[in-house]
């Protein structure tokens, strides 16, 4: 009786020991199953495209690859950047300083002083001998850049030369006024001149 007791507990333990050998045998084999699907499928979407990074471009094998068109577009920025600076310094800075004026345009101006005059030493002289003078020095400048030379105005060039000469640089009302003569009789001795060349006036 005792004996049998024993032989059936003893047969029970082994049961309940097989069992768990198998459960666990039945784990290990299911986590082996779980770990080789997790890797297929990693593989399945990385050999696709797929993934949480899927949309991300892959980097490229090449970095000069990558860098080629970014230096590309710096040398074409660069480029652009130079034509600019080269059609701006193509550009003129300034106005050109205009030559002088014809010499009918410069004796037009003169002659508009012809119904002037003034009173030395009465105050009134400086504006009007200052004008000739100035008026004078244009026709000498347009008379010289003139296309007929110099040559076909050398009467009134060398008076006028004379007067210069005379005057030298003081424009002061009171130096001009000393050569009041001077300057009024020069400006009518070349209105008088270029009244017998009206070719060169009209």
């Amino acid at each position: 009786m005792l004996f049998r007791n024993a032989a059936r507990t003893t047969t029970g333990t082994g049961d309940r020991a097989d069992a768990r050998r198998s459960f666990r045998t039945g784990l290990h084999t299911g986590a082996l199953a779980v770990v080789v699907a997790t890797a297929l499928v990693s593989c399945t979407q990385a050999s696709s495209g797929g993934g949480p990074d899927g949309d991300v471009p892959a980097a490229s094998a090449d970095p000069a690859a990558d860098r080629a068109p970014i230096a590309e577009n710096a040398e074409s920025a660069d480029d652009a950047d130079r034509a600019e600076r080269d059609a701006a310094a193509g550009e003129p800075t300034a106005e050109p300083t205009p030559g002088p004026a014809l010499v009918r345009d410069a004796f037009a101006t003169l002659q508009a002083t012809l119904g002037e005059t003034c009173t030395p030493g009465a105050g009134d002289c400086a504006y009007f001998l200052g004008r000739v003078t100035r008026e004078l020095t244009e026709l000498d400048e347009a008379m010289r850049a003139d296309g007929k030379g110099p040559g076909h105005f050398r009467q009134p060039l060398a008076d006028m030369k004379a007067l210069f000469d005379k005057v030298g640089d003081d424009r002061s009302e009171a130096h001009l006024e000393k050569h009041f003569s001077a300057i009024v009789g020069t400006r009518d001795g070349v209105n008088a001149w270029m009244q017998g060349h009206p070719d060169d006036y009209r």
